[in-house]
């Protein structure tokens, strides 16, 4: 595609450098999440549980995979987006990173509650619909199917968080009413005393799981950031993974070519029709580029973005297809159309190792300082008791549950929303809706819903504006 000169390559780290330190603040905007309830049960020393979880938010993002991530990069589709004019690449990256770092350091400093999710995502949708009002835009500027997932998973969680914790504030209330321990749970924590060693050792576990889930799930946003960037600016090297050999694509994209060849068109509409022509052309092509080039390195740098390009668009445009009701496609067809697609995305959905290691760093440090102003917000000032052992175990215990599922569907979560949410539950299950501080829950609720406008309009007028510029 195009090579770097040196002004553009300082631009490229400057947005990589950025990029980190989206990832360290949202490492203190977020440490909230897994470290209030144990700071105010007097569990662990403040100091102790910023370093602890810590480690466990760069443990997280180290280990978590990188399904989050896609998503994030699967959002825009770039391969759409680029073109010859490096300027534009950089006009994308620069507008969506000053945006999303802007609105979480603001609300940061306000002490509010906010989503790196809803932040990161408004900011990606806020460029590619800007894009598509450009005069030569041509092509979708955003993954709406993939938006509507994200979106159904962002608004979903918090009212889950909220309504799990009740349930389970109820089921630990009538369990250990009974017991000799019931009482102590549901009681105020005396004064700089820890509490009773099993408590103790339940709270930092909830602590622990929530610090890990929020690196596998918040640290993938920023790693699929990470690879925005890279395949925006400098494609030809991070269009496809390098440690993958195309020569593996060969099966998979044969057995999809047999599949297509037994299905009959006729029923789809004319669009339909052009869609299904264009996905058994572009697997045609795939397979007669690649049949025989045995590593990434024998495709020529002007090639391997074009590859990228027809793998993504061979599964948009099947996915599309295997949604008609029109089209018959067996049980087993199905199947084996997914499975293969899978088997060949191994090599466009990825991140380098150092990507990984420098995002899970960014979190980790991230998380160890700058804590003190949403940590009081959680602790203090949702609900109007102090936090009891029950409510802090409930909230984390849901959030890590939620975080984690989120992770393995590939789907990114707000942990600062569950986990605010989860904390609300546990107040109103105690004491009702009364028990809840109004002024605190309409700031949160204000950022939930002011965040996607507002970093969308900040994110797409800062993409026309350096386009113009550049």
């Amino acid at each position: 595609m195009f090579e770097l000169d040196l002004s553009y390559s300082i631009l490229l780290v400057l947005c990589l450098v950025a990029a980190c330190a989206f990832e360290f603040v949202n490492g203190f905007h977020d440490t909230a999440n897994a470290v209030a309830t144990v700071i105010y049960t007097n569990s662990l020393k403040p100091w102790v549980a910023v370093i602890w979880s810590g480690s466990w938010n760069f443990l997280g993002v180290l280990f978590g995979g990188v399904g989050v991530a896609m998503g994030i990069v699967n959002l825009l589709p770039v391969e759409s987006l680029i073109d010859q004019n490096i300027a534009h690449s950089i006009s994308m990256v620069m507008a969506l990173l000053i945006s999303a770092i802007f609105w979480n350091l603001l609300t940061w400093y306000l002490g509010i509650p906010c989503s790196s999710s809803h932040t990161l995502i408004g900011s990606i949708l806020g460029v590619g619909i800007a894009f598509s009002l450009l005069p030569d835009s041509q092509s979708a500027a955003v993954n709406w199917d993939k938006a509507s997932d994200i979106g159904v998973s962002l608004l979903i969680s918090p009212l889950f968080g909220f309504s799990i914790t009740i349930i389970l504030m109820y089921l630990l209330r009538t369990l250990t009413k009974k017991t000799s321990y019931g009482d102590s749970l549901f009681k105020e924590p005396k004064k700089n005393a820890p509490p009773p060693l099993w408590i103790r050792i339940i709270l930092i576990l909830t602590c622990t799981s929530v610090s890990y889930y929020h690196g596998s799930n918040d640290g993938q946003k920023g790693v699929g950031l990470i690879m925005l960037i890279l395949i925006g600016i400098v494609p030809v090297y991070f269009a496809l993974d390098v440690r993958v050999s195309p020569t593996e694509l060969n099966a998979p994209l044969h057995r999809i070519e047999r599949v297509i060849a037994t299905l009959d068109p006729t029923p789809l509409s004319a669009p339909d029709q052009a869609v299904f022509t264009e996905a058994r052309t572009t697997n045609q092509h795939l397979l007669s580029s690649i049949s025989q080039v045995h590593s990434v390195d024998e495709i020529s740098k002007k090639e391997r973005f074009s590859v990228r390009k027809d793998i993504l668009m061979l599964d948009r445009h099947l996915k599309y297809l295997l949604d008609k009701d029109e089209l018959s496609v067996s049980a087993a067809s199905r199947q084996i159309i997914k499975d293969d697609l899978k088997a060949v995305r191994k090599i466009t959905d990825y991140s380098p190792r150092w990507a990984i290691l420098m995002i899970s760093l960014s979190l980790g440090l991230g998380t160890m300082i700058g804590w003190k102003r949403i940590v009081k917000t959680v602790g203090e000032k949702i609900g109007k008791e102090h936090l009891t052992y029950a409510q802090g175990a409930s909230a984390e215990l849901v959030a890590a549950s939620t975080i984690g599922l989120s992770t393995n569907l590939g789907l990114p979560v707000s942990t600062t929303h569950v986990l605010s949410s989860g904390i609300a539950g546990a107040m109103v299950a105690s004491k009702g809706v009364k028990n809840l501080q109004g002024d605190t829950v309409r700031n949160i609720l204000m950022a939930w819903l002011l965040t996607l406008p507002v970093v969308m309009i900040l994110s797409g007028s800062l993409f026309l504006l350096f386009r113009a510029i550049f």
